[in-house]
């Protein structure tokens, strides 16, 4: 270890998740770079992970916190609070870390430094079908505009709580979240960026998300995500860009395209030849991406259930914002 070696806090809230914490505990102790500490933040549970952090007191520098349930944003300050390092990186509870995450993020901080970053998240090969079509789905450059870590990602990079970091001066200068659900990670990187730091993408600082595991769970899930981004409008109403409506627009498109074979043949023959077209596209890239047949004609599904429900969620609460205002 040289002089130059960061101290990493690696700060993870947790809400019943015993089973997933311990998951994610045996991947930080295969780390290669060990200058680090844990901090464990239990958010109210009724299913604690006490027992299960005690196992690895021995192989990890960690700490362990309980308190009242405030929601992964509110929890997350309270880790901040108390960590030592000199850099805080943010991790949800249903991760699993390479052995090299660490290693490649201390790098590439000593090679060109960022006052923030965020990286990406990738299937595990243990991952069920589900979990590996709805990775596809919620990474895809066809569905979500590659914002989730993507090298071509559409407009600014705002890092994601699931994989985040931030310096210790970020977090004196900006302070923590000031919301802590519904959008509070994007919040919390606009007002980064606001405040004139350098943010950006480690491409190869990955982790492997599990994401929900079954279709249910993703709907809902996404539906509070399409909430949360008119909730992000309340706090910087410019942050609600064209490409948000695309969701919207693919969902009326699609409930509304029966109708037009009794309106107006020709539009509901063209408007099935366009869905045709995207589902093949999603299809082949889906392909090339997993290499399996199965996956890629359930990431249909998925990316189905993806956009519709994102819609549903980000026109209820439009809806419900344009009542604020009157």
């Amino acid at each position: 270890m040289n002089d130059k070696d960061i101290f990493f806090s690696a700060i993870i809230p947790v809400y019943n998740r015993p089973q997933e914490v311990d998951e994610l505990l045996e991947s930080l102790v295969k780390q290669k770079y060990r200058n680090f500490e844990v901090v464990i933040i239990e958010d109210g549970s009724t299913d604690d992970c006490k027992s299960v952090v005690e196992k690895y007191t021995d192989q990890l520098d960690i700490q362990y916190f309980f308190k009242e349930n405030s929601g992964q944003g509110f929890s997350r300050n309270y880790g901040f609070e108390r960590a030592r390092g000199d850099y805080f990186v943010v991790f949800d509870s249903d991760c699993l870390i390479p052995d090299q995450y660490f290693e490649e993020v201390n790098s590439r901080l000593q090679e060109n430094w960022l006052d923030a970053y965020g990286g990406p998240d990738k299937e595990h090969e243990t991952f069920s079908t589900i979990q590996k079509a709805i990775s596809y789905s919620m990474t895809s450059l066809f569905t979500t505009g590659g914002i989730r870590g993507r090298k071509e990602h559409a407009g600014k990079f705002h890092p994601r709580s699931f994989n985040m970091g931030t310096s210790r001066k970020v977090y004196e200068t900006v302070g923590g979240y000031i919301i802590t659900r519904m959008g509070e990670d994007i919040e919390y990187s606009i007002r980064i960026i606001k405040n004139g730091f350098d943010v950006g993408l480690i491409s190869n600082a990955f982790v492997y998300h599990k994401r929900r595991t079954n279709l249910r769970q993703f709907y809902k899930q996404l539906h509070f995500f399409g909430r949360a981004r008119i909730n992000i409008g309340r706090f910087f109403p410019k942050e609600i860009k064209l490409v948000h409506f695309f969701p919207a627009f693919f969902f009326l498109s699609l409930v509304s395209l029966p109708l037009w074979y009794f309106i107006y043949e020709p539009v509901f023959w063209l408007g099935a030849g366009i869905f045709a077209f995207y589902y093949l596209i999603l299809f082949f890239d889906a392909l090339r991406a997993t290499r399996s047949l199965g996956v890629s004609i359930l990431a249909m599904v998925t990316s189905t259930i993806q956009l519709s429900a994102y819609a549903i969620g980000f026109l209820t609460e439009g809806r419900r914002k344009l009542f604020e205002k009157g």
